[in-house]
């Protein structure tokens, strides 16, 4: 009998996301092992208990998963846990906390093909607004958005504060610029919106970025995508089902893309991934590139 393959799933929080879980299980890895408080100065130590147990051939058959909130920590300890590896012990490693990395990479990947399809356009000087963008989800798709060659922008509803926070986070952490906004106000969110080519809605659950009202005053929106599926919708007029679907609220060229839509990819690229350590003759590092990469396979 060969020996089991074991997924170590490592957070920095109280507890492993038990979506997480199911999708590992479901994917073909015999165990999943939960530890929770494992942050950034542990993951080294962690990633070395590991490794060293199974033997040099024993190890294709470990894996490690890293969760958690905080996007700039999880690829901060994909790195040094990469680093941490002592070749032939050396296992693949995926990160992906509160499923940031592998929904917003199935969003930009989702608005590239809409992009194509509907305007014959790609993300490249294209005037990106992040709305919710100082969150995980939103965090990581204006990463990718920035690294594409877009103008984005993460506005702040509540005032500047959070936004230039997230906005010099990214900057420190991945080394792409993004911009701050003051939307706190009316005048100003109807001035961004005027602006925007893109509209990405990665707000919390159940709160609407734009409205009927907003979305008159879009004229240059190309497309709207939103990960929001609990009522109200995050963009009015977008069905969750949506992939490219004319917007009636907004201009004429306008298309929306909903979060089923998005979750549909998404759930392929983690199950892709994982089922991809399993099967990996070398060492696989999955943060959030390599995710974009997977869920642009699975777009249609």
């Amino acid at each position: 009998m060969g020996k089991p393959y074991l997924l170590h799933f490592a957070t920095p929080g109280e507890r492993v996301s038990p979506f997480d879980v199911n999708m590992a299980y479901d994917a073909g890895w015999n165990a999943v092992i939960p530890y929770a408080g494992v942050g950034l100065d542990d993951i080294a130590g962690f990633t070395q208990d590991a490794i060293f147990s199974r033997g040099p051939k024993g190890v294709k058959h470990t894996g490690l998963f890293i969760g958690g909130r905080d996007p700039i920590l999880a690829a901060g300890m994909l790195d040094a846990a990469r680093k941490a590896m002592v070749p032939p012990f050396e296992v693949s490693v995926f990160a992906d906390p509160s499923g940031a990395f592998t929904t917003a990479a199935a969003m930009i990947a989702a608005v590239e093909k809409a992009l194509a399809n509907t305007h014959g356009n790609t993300l490249h000087g294209r005037r990106v607004t992040v709305f919710g963008g100082t969150g995980p989800v939103g965090m990581t798709a204006a990463v990718l958005a920035a690294q594409a060659g877009a103008e984005v922008t993460l506005p702040g509803h509540d005032g500047l504060s959070r936004a230039q926070a997230a906005a010099a986070a990214i900057q420190a952490g991945f080394g792409v610029t993004v911009h701050p906004l003051d939307a706190s106000s009316e005048a100003a969110k109807a001035t961004l919106i005027a602006n925007t080519e893109i509209a990405l809605a990665t707000a919390k659950a159940g709160v609407q970025v734009l409205g009927p009202d907003h979305l008159a005053q879009a004229t240059r929106l190309m497309v709207a995508a939103d990960i929001n599926a609990v009522p109200p919708a995050g963009v009015e007029g977008i069905g969750v089902m949506d992939n490219g679907k004319p917007l009636a609220a907004a201009s004429r060229q306008a298309v929306g893309i909903g979060p089923l839509a998005i979750g549909n990819i998404k759930y392929k690229v983690q199950q892709g991934l994982l089922q991809a350590m399993l099967n990996a003759d070398s060492p696989l590092y999955l943060g959030f590139a390599e995710c974009l990469r997977e869920a642009r396979l699975h777009v249609t």
